[in-house]
């Protein structure tokens, strides 16, 4: 399955974000080396989020790497969410769904 986690960044997320960059860039590589996390990075024009795309059997696993994210511990993420993603088309998708 497929999960897809937003973080709303807040306003001064750029001015704060260099002490906790590194940390944070380590936990995103470690769940990538795990297969975890497929792709992450920020939203730009405006740099207000990001999105982190992952998959595993379930969303505890994003939960667990928002909860040990040093971002969120630290207020530079305001608000984040994980929503399912249902891929049907390709290589990746989880549920491939040809057309009739």
């Amino acid at each position: 399955m497929h999960y897809l986690l937003f973080y709303d960044y807040c306003a001064d997320y750029l001015s704060r974000r260099t002490a906790f960059r590194s940390q944070h860039l380590k936990l995103a590589w470690e769940a990538q080396a795990r297969g975890e996390l497929l792709l992450g990075g920020a939203m730009d024009e405006p740099l207000d989020g990001a999105l982190l795309v992952f998959q595993c059997p379930s969303p505890a696993t994003v939960e667990a790497f928002v909860a040990e994210d040093p971002y969120v511990r630290h207020g530079l993420v305001e608000r984040w969410r994980i929503r399912p993603w249902h891929t049907v088309v390709g290589t990746d998708a989880c549920n491939p769904t040809m057309a009739d």
